[in-house]
């Protein structure tokens, strides 16, 4: 069942949801070798002697995301299940961090399609608001639970995460970001609040009030402020974040089990169900219909100046 088939499911069956309810990854077929396929959206890379596997996020359109960014997503999450969920680790090649990164020079991710947020809410299109959302839990919860391998996940930012980007990042085990990296929530600019694990994931790192003010204030933040805060887990100095990783794993190579065991415990105490991000995204998409006209052009001009950027960024290299 590919990555949008999953959130069409999910709305023919209306709100009840499994809170144990992941993709079923039982479904699929993985390549038994994905790294000689070739993907239109993501590049992958896989560091045996170090055991990592990075995946960087390489969209050709703006980095945003999109259901083509999804489906490839959710077969590297498949990928990994298959070939390392607990009882078959023993047999893969091993592998004991998963990183995800961005290609787009300056840029992690700008977060939700706004031009397609702003087509559905014109037309009143709350099932395509819902479908939306839908897949993007999905993906983040699989990150969150490190698509049920005994790994260490992590999100490498070297450039603006914004929104749905910065949610992104949120969900892993560790945050690891560059110090020239911008990260914020600002959804709030145009009426709405950032409803895809945002919430759920800022709260692990912060109190109740923290979190609240932090996506109702809508300000980007500096990668050595949210260290600051406790939100980045590594500050890295610019172009450096990739050593930053290697350099870490290498140090605490011995206590790999116990440090993946704490962030277990993390998730044991704090925990965040597929059912909570699913039902605070779809109060995202029934808030969505609610914005008026002037919100929803500010949602358009964010999305053309996030365009003139890229294409500045890519002239630029």
């Amino acid at each position: 069942m590919d990555f949008r088939g999953r959130a069409s499911n999910d709305l023919d069956r209306g709100s009840s949801i499994d809170p144990n309810d992941t993709l079923d990854h039982s479904l699929t077929n993985p390549d038994p070798d994905i790294f000689s396929k070739k993907f239109s959206e993501i590049e992958l890379r896989f560091d045996r002697s170090d055991e990592i596997f990075w995946c960087y996020m390489n969209q050709k359109s703006r980095p945003s995301y999109t259901y083509e960014l999804g489906d490839e997503i959710q077969q590297v999450q498949d990928w990994i299940h298959s070939n390392y969920a607990r009882e078959r680790a023993k047999d893969a090649d091993p592998m004991r961090y998963f990183v995800c990164g961005s290609r787009t020079p300056g840029i992690y991710n700008l977060g939700g399609d706004l031009k397609h947020f702003a087509d559905c809410i014109r037309r009143r299109d709350l099932g395509g608001l819902k479908k939306y959302a839908r897949t993007c839990v999905h993906m983040q919860y699989e990150n969150s639970t490190a698509f049920g391998a005994p790994i260490i996940t992590m999100a490498l930012v070297q450039g603006d995460a914004l929104g749905g980007g910065f949610e992104h990042a949120l969900a892993f085990d560790i945050l690891v970001a560059e110090k020239s990296a911008r990260l914020g929530l600002p959804e709030i600019l145009f009426n709405l609040f950032p409803g895809m694990g945002a919430y759920s994931f800022l709260r692990q790192r912060l109190s109740r009030k923290e979190t609240e003010r932090f996506i109702l204030e809508g300000k980007l933040f500096s990668a050595s402020e949210l260290y600051d805060m406790g939100v980045v887990d590594i500050l890295a100095e610019d172009g450096m974040g990739e050593a930053a990783i290697v350099e870490y794993t290498r140090q605490n190579r011995r206590r790999f089990h116990a440090e993946r065991a704490v962030y277990r415990a993390r998730k044991i105490a704090n925990p965040v169900s597929l059912e909570e991000l699913l039902e605070i995204t779809d109060t995202w998409a029934e808030t969505a219909l609610y914005l008026e006209e002037s919100d929803v052009r500010k949602m358009e001009r964010l999305a053309a100046a996030q365009d003139r950027r890229i294409i500045r960024s890519l002239k630029a290299v």
